[in-house]
């Protein structure tokens, strides 16, 4: 043996053994080195964290953009982005989340995320992902949210995508998305938002999607191109809150009057389609503003200012068949008046109006004088005003005139018997209140004030307990049905920061409501320097913060979800402990029954003095909403939110947006407060100038001060749509702190 190799010795042994060993390694080493080295990869991270690399080799530069993601790591959780979580019975924990917004991330979306068992967010918004959304994405069964709007998404709704049988959030809007809408979406039973505007979809929205969502909240449409009419079932999404967004499409046909069986808080937002016909007016539809109907150039009636003409079609279609449309000008009836005759029937129209007006005011004061009787009245001044104590007004025809010693005490009306007319009676709304109407009438009781609205008394009962009580007028015999509706609505009202409505009276002649006194004035009068009160920082929290409660409670949970329709600080009453109460909610509609005046608003419950007076040097109401100084507006809640924002800009920066008589006002009066506070935010002028001078030696937390300014810098927004809820306004000031 040792022949054989020493006789077949090379000189070339060296070269060419190595050459034989390069061969050797191309042949047999090299292609197996992936699997040794895949060994070692797959030996280093989960298997969570290989499907969460496929991210990064589907990212253009996501080496560096996602530099952290590494296989030398033992497990993905300390990653940027990801969320961990351990389970039972499992060793390693598991991704439960990928957060990635914003990173600017250009590639496409791999499917390998659906191997990630228990993931349950996954949020790709604002980047630039391309192509389309993997249907295997959708084998992560335990997703609850899937957010991947803002990005460059294309091809059609994935049919897998209610795989995840509690999947919650689906935001894929601002995307190019197309195709229809299908009805798979219906088997999303547990969706609660469904966001899939600005997109490019297409088509007619099937019947039987929305009944298969019982628990869907927020549902926006809007910025896409479909087509059709809306289903009918769509008022069967009984959980939907916030605003039904459906506009900027090519929507046609009637609007179906099932959308007026949703909530009652829910916002409609109808612009820039093609919907024709009448605007319901039943259920939700009475709750909307013009706003959400505009630019559907062939819907007619309230909110919008064209009325209905009722046509009836001759030629094609059956005889007699009635539709209705927008009312247009006919020019040829304007072109038979000429300039001269206009002017005289109007000058003969003023005539005859102001001819009409005279002689009812003349009826009215004569009726008055006969069966006027007196209120003897001690006046008594001191300070910079006068108060008044005197006996109760007059009630259907009962004489409360005493002697000139008499009118020197605190007694009431002398004379008995029964008040209120044929049928008058006195009806307590709350079951713990007990009075009778002879011991209201003999009480003694003092004018607080009077206003369009009538006077408002503090009246003290025989046990010594105050309430205010408040004459709406004497009109309003053929709606009594539709008063006592209203007010046992506003009497199941019951929040700790809402003025509770106690009993009311009814007769032909005369209407009372019976509401709790508030002991310590309004808000207004606190601000104005009308008191002696100071208001503390605290003392602005707690009331912000109550008036938000009461508010979210009027709009969210109350029997009739109110619309208040005239926030401001004369209408939030304050007690001893400075606890606000809410005032004047519900009584525009009974002033609408009544007949009663409605150019001024004074309050509806009690709360001091000061409570009406302020009322009588308003010139404009600068608290309300830019839409609800348009008279043929519908209130809705956004108004409220908006004077809410108004008044919570006054607790911070002591201005005031109303035109008061600088003899009775402390504050400085700013008409266009909101405007203001935003110029001083853009010139980023210090907070020391914009927060009111009495708090600045002790607030502290301009972190704090800073977000309630944003908060209501949100409430008055000039889009209500774009508002948010007085449900989420009040959440947010609870996280604020003293």
């Amino acid at each position: 043996m040792q022949q054989i190799f020493t006789s077949n010795i090379n000189p070339n042994f060296c070269f060419n053994t190595s050459t034989q060993l390069l061969n050797m390694l191309k042949l047999y080493i090299i292609p197996v080195l992936p699997f040794f080295l895949l060994l070692n990869y797959t030996s280093a991270i989960t298997s969570d964290g290989l499907a969460l690399l496929s991210i990064k080799s589907a990212v253009d530069g996501g080496a560096t953009a996602l530099s952290d993601w590494t296989d030398k790591d033992d497990t993905p959780c300390h990653w940027t982005g990801v969320t961990c979580a351990n389970f039972s019975g499992i060793s390693d924990p598991q991704v439960v989340g990928i957060t990635l917004a914003g990173k600017n991330l250009r590639g496409y979306i791999p499917s390998e995320l659906g191997n990630l068992t228990y993931l349950r967010r996954l949020n790709l918004n604002n980047n630039k992902f391309h192509g389309s959304i993997p249907d295997q994405i959708f084998n992560a069964t335990s997703l609850h949210s899937v957010i991947l709007s803002g990005n460059n998404l294309s091809g059609e709704l994935p049919m897998t995508i209610c795989n995840p049988v509690r999947l919650q959030t689906i935001d894929l809007s601002r995307n190019s998305l197309t195709g229809t809408i299908q009805k798979f979406l219906g088997n999303c039973r547990e969706l609660q938002r469904l966001v899939l505007a600005g997109n490019k979809l297409s088509g007619e929205i099937p019947a039987g999607v929305f009944p298969g969502l019982p628990n869907l909240i927020q549902l926006d449409l809007s910025s896409n191109s479909l087509t059709g009419s809306l289903p009918f079932d769509i008022g069967e999404l009984k959980s939907l809150s916030g605003t039904l967004n459906v506009s900027f499409n090519r929507f046609t046909g009637k609007l179906p009057e099932s959308l007026g069986d949703l909530p009652l808080t829910v916002g409609f937002d109808l612009r820039h389609n093609n919907f024709t016909g009448e605007i319901p007016q039943s259920g939700s539809f009475a709750n909307q503003g013009p706003t959400a109907f505009l630019n559907n150039p062939s819907l007619c009636g309230p909110p919008l200012r064209k009325t209905c003409r009722e046509d009836i079609s001759t030629g094609l279609g059956s005889p007699g068949t009635k539709t209705l449309s927008p009312v247009i000008n006919d020019d040829v009836s304007k072109k038979r008046l000429t300039p001269g005759m206009i002017i005289l029937i109007s000058l003969a129209d003023a005539f005859g109006v102001a001819l009409i007006g005279l002689l009812f005011v003349y009826l009215y004061w004569r009726k008055k004088d006969s069966n006027s009787c007196s209120c003897v009245c001690k006046v008594r001044f001191g300070g910079n005003h006068k108060s008044k104590l005197c006996t109760f007004p007059c009630v259907s025809g009962i004489d409360n005139t005493d002697s000139e010693a008499e009118s020197e005490k605190e007694v009431a009306a002398s004379n008995g018997g029964v008040a209120g007319g044929e049928g008058g009676e006195l009806i307590a709304i709350d079951k713990g209140f007990r009075i009778e109407l002879d011991e209201l009438l003999r009480a003694s009781a003092y004018v607080l004030g009077k206003s369009g609205l009538g006077i408002v008394y503090k009246v003290v009962l025989g046990n010594g307990i105050p309430v205010a009580v408040r004459r709406l007028g004497e009109g309003g015999e053929a709606r009594y049905k539709e008063f006592v509706v209203e007010v046992q609505a506003i009497g199941r009202v019951k929040h700790p920061n809402v003025v509770k409505f106690r009993a009311y009276y009814w007769a032909s002649d005369e209407k009372l409501l019976i509401s709790d006194f508030i002991s310590n004035g309004n808000l207004a009068s606190a601000l104005r320097g009308r008191t002696s009160m100071v208001l503390t920082w605290s003392m602005r929290l707690k009331i912000i913060k109550g008036t938000a409660r009461g508010l979210a409670y009027l709009h969210e949970c109350s029997p009739r979800k109110f619309v208040h329709g005239d926030i401001k600080p004369s209408n939030i009453l304050l007690d001893n402990d400075y606890q606000p109460y809410i005032s004047d909610f519900g009584l525009n509609r009974l002033i609408n029954i009544t007949g009663n005046d409605m150019s001024s608003s004074g309050g509806f419950m009690g709360g001091g003095l000061s409570y009406l007076k302020s009322t009588q040097s308003e010139k404009l109401n600068n608290y309300r909403a830019p839409e609800a100084r348009i008279p043929s507006n519908q209130p809705t809640q956004k108004w409220d939110v908006y004077s809410f924002g108004i008044v919570l800009l006054e607790l911070l920066t002591g201005k005031s947006p109303e035109l008061s008589s600088p003899t009775t006002s402390t504050s400085t009066e700013i008409p266009d407060l909101v405007k203001w506070v935003q110029k001083v935010f853009k010139e980023e002028t210090p907070l020391s100038d914009m927060v009111d001078p009495m708090l600045l030696q002790e607030v502290h937390a301009k972190k704090e001060v800073l977000t309630m300014f944003h908060l209501a810098l949100a409430c008055t927004e000039q889009d209500p749509e774009i508002r948010p809820r007085m449900k989420s306004v009040s959440e947010s000031l609870e996280k604020i702190r003293t």
